[in-house]
């Protein structure tokens, strides 16, 4: 038995091992429901008795023994009419260890990303089978009920057990879909830990750390994928200003703003280093267009230094492969940048046409931003309200309603 130095340790060591252990199991029975219970149960266990007797010599082999064999007793509950079968996989313990050190990760990945299932299922299927985090992790990081949650697992995995889906890789015309669904799953995960979409904090730092985690496996297993290449870039070029987003009391700080000597500079490096890369081998996507503009922002000593033009540049491609509301609304804060805050605001009255930004409090504050620039402060003051009042994150209302308070009349007589 080993030991490890905290009980952070025991975590992210099960962390790491769970979907290495689901992967051996599914290989052997190919019955995801079962299955994922049954390695749950095993980290459970684990978690229990790790920190008091020791981590054993071959871990993941120990959690796929006693996942199997916890597996082995649900099965044979479940139906009498299977006993039969299951005397033909009473030595799976021993054989199943041999193979737990495959990477089974894309397939998993593959799996919880089933067409047939609602964006909100995967991610929630996603960090509990690839994750390794229990339900009631799952819960305390998107802000949700942990009964909510459970419910969106259980119904994930009898969907996927009624679709018939097989542990493998899907065919080839098929994958590039699926793996799509990956990446936006992916995507969603890191942006909801980089800015919550509420509740009091701004980062939710677990959500971030797993998104780059599961990607950076991806990318392992896909090394000339250009758009998950791009993704980990666009994850680390973001996550590198983490540290200068808040400042000392709970604030957001806007990115014009904040001090980029905090900024994480070995990370902004490998960001830049991968989406140079990356987009020097590969067929250009979204996501590696992203990164691109992380990478010009995080590569401008000031903020007065930032490249617009190429900004905007970059936008104008985005627009074109992969348009979107919040796509739009940053072009045309990079058009303001470029050709003067009335072209921007011009360009966002004929936006806010669309449904998907009508009532949406980034084009308010959006305005906000192009109407100071421009010098009518009374109306940037009341756009920052409007915003304040439309958000449910807790940092950005103190933050807006800050910006509304500075332009305040007396301020400026």
């Amino acid at each position: 038995m080993g030991h490890l130095n905290t009980p952070n340790d025991v975590e992210d060591l099960l962390r790491s091992l769970s979907p290495q252990v689901l992967g051996a199991l599914m290989r052997r029975f190919d019955d995801f429901d079962i299955c994922e219970d049954a390695v749950q149960e095993a980290l459970l266990a684990a978690a229990t008795q790790w920190p008091r007797e020791g981590v054993p010599a071959n871990p993941r082999g120990w959690l796929t023994v006693v996942a199997s064999r916890r597996r082995t007793e649900m099965w044979r509950s479940e139906s009498a009419r299977r006993r039969r079968e299951e005397a033909a996989f009473a030595s799976a313990p021993a054989d199943i260890e041999q193979g737990a050190a495959s990477d089974d990760s894309l397939e998993l990945l593959l799996l919880c990303c089933h067409p047939s299932l609602t964006p909100v299922s995967q991610v929630a299927l996603t960090l509990r089978a690839v994750g390794g985090l229990t339900t009631a992790e799952i819960a305390r990081a998107l802000l949700v009920p942990e009964a909510t949650v459970a419910q969106r697992i259980s119904r994930a995995k009898q969907r996927i057990k009624v679709s018939g889906a097989r542990f493998r890789l899907p065919h080839e015309a098929e994958r590039s879909e699926r793996l799509a669904a990956v990446l936006h799953v992916l995507y969603l995960v890191f942006n909801e830990g980089s800015t919550a979409s509420s509740g009091a904090a701004l980062h939710r730092v677990d959500l971030i750390a797993e998104a780059i985690r599961l990607t950076r496996q991806l990318h392992e297993r896909l090394p000339e994928d250009g758009e998950v290449g791009g993704l980990l870039a666009l994850m680390l070029l973001t996550d590198a200003r983490r540290p200068a987003r808040v400042s000392d009391d709970g604030a957001l700080v806007p990115l014009a703003e904040q001090d980029r000597g905090l900024w994480d500079a070995q990370v902004v490096a490998e960001g830049t280093a991968l989406i140079t890369h990356t987009l020097a081998t590969a067929a250009i996507g979204p996501y590696q267009l992203q990164a691109a503009l992380a990478a010009v922002h995080d590569e401008a000593p000031r903020a007065e230094d930032t490249d617009w033009q190429q900004i905007l540049g970059l936008y104008e491609l985005l627009r074109t492969i992969a348009p979107g509301p919040m796509v739009t609304l940053n072009r045309i804060v990079a058009v303001a940048m470029v050709r003067g805050p009335g072209t921007g605001l011009r360009e966002l009255a004929a936006a806010e046409r669309d449904p998907a930004l009508h009532g949406n409090h980034r084009v308010d504050a959006v305005r906000a931003h192009l109407l100071e620039m421009s010098g009518d402060l009374a109306a940037a003051r009341d756009q920052y309200r409007l915003a304040a009042q439309r958000t449910l994150s807790i940092p950005e209302q103190r933050y807006l309603a800050s910006r509304a308070a500075r332009l305040a009349p007396d301020r400026h007589t």
